[in-house]
């Protein structure tokens, strides 16, 4: 048999569904479907928000800027050395739109976009604890239910 014979009439041993077509379309954008194929992860429909950092809290130490306040946040971190824990201090520039800020205010300090190559925080104020003992601040404290001395006539 010669070669080209043998090309044009392949053997039953060497004929395969690929040699000079197949019997099943192939296309090249066709999925291959096989059972070794990996199925698809399910993609979580909810993902909370990561928020690492919520908020800072702190002094303000400088308000003579318009429009800025500089804010200085204190934490507790331990030493490196000696493990003790230690106050270390920061100071960041705040963005306070109408004013309202003056040295020694307690601030709270929100992340919010840039609003200029320093400012990136917005000041807030603290939100007021509630107190059960103060219901005005006019009033005079009568505990007992009993007037004092000095208000005795």
């Amino acid at each position: 048999m010669s070669l080209t014979a043998s090309l044009l009439h392949p053997s039953p041993k060497l004929s395969t569904p690929f040699l000079h077509g197949s019997s099943t379309p192939f296309s090249p954008l066709s999925k291959p479907t096989s059972s070794l194929a990996f199925p698809t992860p399910q993609r979580l429909t909810f993902l909370p928000p990561i928020r690492a950092l919520k908020y800072l809290q702190g002094r303000v130490v400088c308000a003579t800027s318009d429009k800025t306040v500089a804010v200085e946040v204190t934490r507790l971190a331990p030493h490196p050395k000696y493990k003790r824990r230690v106050r270390k201090k920061k100071k960041y520039q705040a963005h306070d739109p109408d004013n309202q800020f003056q040295v020694g205010d307690v601030v709270q300090l929100e992340k919010c976009r840039p609003i200029s190559k320093t400012k990136t925080f917005l000041a807030v104020p603290v939100p007021a604890k509630n107190s059960k003992g103060k219901s005005g601040e006019g009033d005079v404290p009568n505990e007992l239910g009993i007037p004092l001395e000095s208000l005795q006539v």
